[in-house]
């Protein structure tokens, strides 16, 4: 492995990258600043948005992504299949995700409308269910008041995958 790529918005995503680099020792850039030689075997992190992990075709064309990471609202583990199913990913791939939170006021342009349109749509939903599950609970109180569930823990399963590759 040569490196860990990512694309980050409002932050989670680049703190899982470097958080991932320290433990794996794998030095860490940006998707649009990496010095990596194209050819490269990479791990690429990249937000969650409609299921698409963003950055994800660009780095696929360019390096040999040995492993994908989605930095999501949802519980971390979850959505792996509807990743894997909307970004095309190779099905010898490992696909990860981790939650990492929901700051709209670091949100930008369209990204800004679409998401606060979510949050009035989906929210609304959420907050008029009786019978919501625990993860609709915490779903619904980070649309509310945004949340960071960025944690060492959430990064397990992908530093479990890396330790068995050596």
């Amino acid at each position: 492995m040569d490196a860990i790529l990512y694309t980050s918005n409002t932050g989670f995503t680049e703190r899982y990258a470097k958080m991932l680099a320290e433990k794996t020792g794998l030095p860490v850039y940006a998707l649009d600043k990496s010095p990596v030689p194209t050819g490269a075997e990479i791990i690429y992190l990249g937000w969650v948005m409609a299921s698409g992990v963003k950055g994800y075709k660009k780095a696929a064309k360019k390096y040999k992504v040995k492993a994908l990471c989605g930095v999501c609202m949802a519980t971390t583990g979850s959505q792996i299949t509807e990743l894997r199913k909307a970004n095309s990913v190779p099905a010898n791939m490992p696909v990860f995700t981790m939650q990492g939170g929901f700051d709209i006021t670091k949100l930008h342009g369209m990204y800004r409308f679409m998401m606060n349109t979510m949050v009035k749509t989906a929210g609304k939903g959420l907050k008029n269910k009786t019978d919501r599950t625990p993860e609709e609970d915490e779903m619904l109180e980070m649309m509310l008041h945004g949340g960071d569930y960025v944690s060492e823990e959430h990064m397990k399963a992908i530093l479990d995958w890396y330790r068995e590759q050596k």
